[in-house]
């Protein structure tokens, strides 16, 4: 019954907006939410199988365009509300965005293949929700005041080391957005300019991850296809702004410690799922 997709399509939209920006790992949500209520948009499994793996990574597309629009003055290097050395600075800032990028870009092209055929699963999402779950809560313990307070002391050598982090996140269940805010914050970021290179990072990253799967889709979509793909944007688009908005208040008096308990409690509840055969 198509209705039902449609809902579960909505759940899908709801939770990708909410967990991309969450350092608590979007692809873990979802693969989790999947194994317990499955699109089924084809008839044929193998077709269907292909197209829930487009799926998922190319709903992202709707976080990004959240970020564009919660940040696009800042982002926009054409502003006419901007003087000349706004314009560099804002070339600049993508520039480093691009630096960060390139690690995750060339392990993500060489091993994605292999990547989704090993570690997709519901144990290596526990797992990974777990050890990232234990380092939040060690390094939020150990914090220091941060030495880069603003993104226009952020300097290349930095935006690589955190672009480093971010291949950590290949690992379904590490989460982008918590390797790359989990790198800034020990290289000395402080929690705002963190999250915000977090979220910028993600439009080179995530855009380059949905054009890939687009373009090594083996099928034509259909009228159903492409309602499901469109409505998972839009929902993931109208969550993320919600959420964005959210964390960035959250922060400003509060630290990441409570996503690290969230990432046990959920890892061991996924385990649970494994060893008892629920998922």
């Amino acid at each position: 019954m198509f209705l039902l997709e449609i809902i579960k399509t909505i759940i899908l939209g709801v939770v990708q907006g909410i967990t991309e920006w969450l350092p608590i790992s979007s692809t873990g949500h979802m693969i989790l939410v999947d194994a317990f209520m499955p699109l089924k948009v084809y008839a044929d499994e193998v077709v269907n199988k292909e197209f829930v793996d487009m799926f998922m990574v190319v709903i992202q597309f709707g976080s990004i365009l959240a970020v564009l629009l919660l940040y696009f003055h800042k982002l926009n290097p054409f502003s006419p509300k901007k003087d000349n050395i706004q314009k560099r600075d804002t070339w600049v800032l993508w520039s480093k965005v691009l630096v960060a990028s390139v690690p995750a870009a060339v392990i993500g092209l060489l091993f994605d293949d292999i990547i989704d055929a090993l570690l997709y699963n519901p144990l290596t999402v526990a797992i990974a929700l777990i050890v990232y779950g234990i380092l939040f809560i060690i390094i939020e313990k150990k914090k220091k005041k941060p030495l880069v307070t603003n993104l226009n002391d952020l300097d290349y050598k930095t935006a690589f080391k955190i672009g480093a982090f971010q291949m950590l996140a290949l690992i379904p269940g590490t989460s982008r957005s918590g390797s790359t805010i989990l790198g800034a914050t020990i290289v000395g970021c402080s929690r705002k300019v963190a999250s915000e290179f977090s979220f910028f990072m993600a439009i080179p990253v995530m855009f380059g991850a949905s054009l890939l799967k687009i373009i090594k889709l083996d099928m034509a979509l259909d009228l159903s296809g492409i309602i499901i793909l469109l409505l998972g944007m839009v929902v993931a688009f109208v969550v993320s702004v919600i959420v964005i908005k959210s964390l960035m208040r959250y922060i400003r008096k509060h630290d990441f410690t409570i996503f690290g308990y969230y990432r046990i409690v959920l890892g061991i509840i996924v385990i649970a799922c494994v060893l008892f055969k629920v998922i």
